[in-house]
């Protein structure tokens, strides 16, 4: 009788597949993952600390740089915190400007991951198309905002930057001539076969463990899981039609197949909300300090964050917090890990688009 042998191995936090450094302890049976231990921590910057240091306003630049590529929906979630605190209802154009830069910021991680994605693959000219439409994105944020990974354009009541009719309707027009070279990338995506093979059938979540696991954004949706925090109706999102994109496969090429579709999604909210958007103010005047607590969700390109907040009567917060997306789903990666061959743990991390530096803030 062979016996198997069993090892631990490590995998990252530097791996040339790994946009950012997660680290893990793999439990091996020659070739086959039997558990997957986590380390979390490497990256740990005490920015959270921070509101020691740094006043209410003051700290919506710290939180901004959690992360490069959700910036603009931390710094939107701190400032909603903070609002309700004040009991704040910021005016209607900046709601439907903030939910702009929201799906616009959507676009550009799905795009990111995207190419992520074909890079594993090998798929380098893939990967620098998909980066080069992610790029005309960031144009655009930099023509209305100014920034192109950190955008300061939130404040506390509102937004500090206003788009004009002429820029949103360039923007559409952008968007709806980007969307066909976006359709054409996506099919090499749903239908090369080199990628059904790679993630057809592999990390499975099912639904009943994604529940179990409290799995969110598209690692939710992919199984089957109709949830999305915009359906709450923060901003605007109760003034706009958009369908909540669902798979019942729950495996690598189902998330793969919700974010892509995701990217159409976003474009549709953008042309209805440049339609609709009302004129008015950008925003309001906050008095005083906050005294009171709060918290708020919302739905980054990764899942639902939720946003703390408690102050005390000072400009100097007792406290915030932050929950993202990727630190739940990290429960549901080292779950879906049993079973693959370490040859796919690569992808199979991808496939969560885990995102380090806003969980090891």
């Amino acid at each position: 009788m062979i016996m198997s042998k069993r090892s631990v191995i490590p995998f990252g936090p530097q791996h040339p597949v790994l946009p950012e450094p997660i680290h893990l302890d793999l439990v091996l049976e020659d070739e086959k993952i039997i558990e997957a231990i986590p380390s979390i921590g490497y990256v740990h910057r005490r920015l959270e600390k921070l509101i020691d240091k740094r006043d209410f306003k003051d700290y919506l630049y710290v939180i901004e740089r959690l992360c490069g590529i959700c910036s603009f929906m931390h710094g939107m979630g701190y400032c909603e915190a903070v609002e309700r605190v004040f009991d704040t209802e910021i005016p209607d154009r900046a709601k439907y400007l903030r939910m702009i830069w929201c799906e616009m910021s959507r676009i550009h991680s799905h795009l990111l991951w995207l190419g992520l994605l074909a890079d594993a693959f090998g798929f380098d000219a893939l990967f620098m198309q998909c980066w080069r439409m992610r790029e005309k994105v960031l144009d655009m944020f930099e023509a209305s905002t100014g920034g192109r990974v950190i955008f300061s354009v939130n404040t506390i009541g509102g937004v500090r930057k206003d788009m004009s009719k002429d820029m949103l309707k360039g923007f559409v027009n952008e968007f709806n001539s980007m969307e066909k070279e976006i359709r054409r990338l996506t099919d090499v995506f749903l239908h090369d076969y080199s990628v059904e093979t790679r993630l057809r059938g592999l990390g499975i979540l099912t639904k009943e463990d994604a529940l179990r696991f409290g799995a969110v954004g598209p690692m939710m949706r992919a199984s089957s899981i109709a949830q999305d925090t915009r359906k709450t109706g923060y901003l605007a999102y109760n003034d706009i039609d958009f369908d909540i994109i669902t798979s019942d496969e729950c495996d690598g090429y189902a998330r793969c197949f919700v974010r892509i579709n995701e990217i159409f999604q976003s474009i549709n909210i953008i042309r209805q909300a440049v339609e609709k958007i009302p004129d008015g103010q950008i925003s309001v005047p906050i008095k005083g300090n906050p005294d009171g607590e709060a918290f708020v969700r919302l739905e980054q390109p990764r899942g639902e964050a939720i946003y703390y907040v408690k102050g005390n009567g000072t400009k100097f917060l007792d406290r915030v917090r932050v929950r993202t997306p990727t630190f739940t789903n990290l429960t549901s990666l080292i779950n879906i890990l049993p079973g693959s061959e370490l040859a796919d743990v690569g992808l199979q991390i991808l496939t969560i688009d885990p995102c380090v530096s806003c969980t090891e803030r």
